[in-house]
């Protein structure tokens, strides 16, 4: 099995991180919980050996924001680090929880996110919400150009 150290989640929502902490009961001590907002957070410097991100990518739908996120992945991840974002699919829904959403197809998230990384794969997933409503998402796998 494998085995994970030094885990941070970072996430807006207080009743998240604590519905994530419940879950995980006694191991939840061993996770280093930021309650934050992603572009305003004060992360570690070349940090990170994996950054994950679903359906946070796809809110910012400000060209500034996107950008100020992408120097902070750039920032935070180690060089030849990896990077996971999930976002909806060009087929996706236009709106997420009353809010406006970007749409991608999997060479379009690369682009958003640059030179930097160089895209090793990708992937379309069908997701069921929980009234039954299905979400198409587009996930790309990168590693950051050392």
């Amino acid at each position: 099995s494998n085995h994970y150290e030094n885990i941070t989640v970072l996430d807006l929502s207080n009743s998240a991180l604590q519905s994530a902490k419940s879950r995980l009961r006694d191991s939840a001590s061993k996770v280093t919980w930021i309650e934050s907002d992603i572009l305003e957070s004060h992360l570690p410097i070349n940090a990170f050996d994996v950054w994950h991100d679903r359906a946070v990518f796809h809110f910012l739908t400000d060209e500034h924001d996107r950008q100020k996120y992408v120097r902070k992945v750039i920032r935070s991840v180690k060089p030849g680090g990896f990077v996971i974002v999930a976002t909806f699919a060009e087929d996706g829904p236009t709106q997420c929880s009353g809010l406006p959403v970007m749409r991608y197809s999997a060479d379009e998230l690369h682009a958003a996110f640059g030179q930097s990384f160089d895209m090793i794969d990708h992937a379309k997933e069908s997701h069921f919400t929980p009234d039954g409503a299905k979400q198409q998402f587009v996930y790309c796998f990168c590693k950051v150009v050392v």
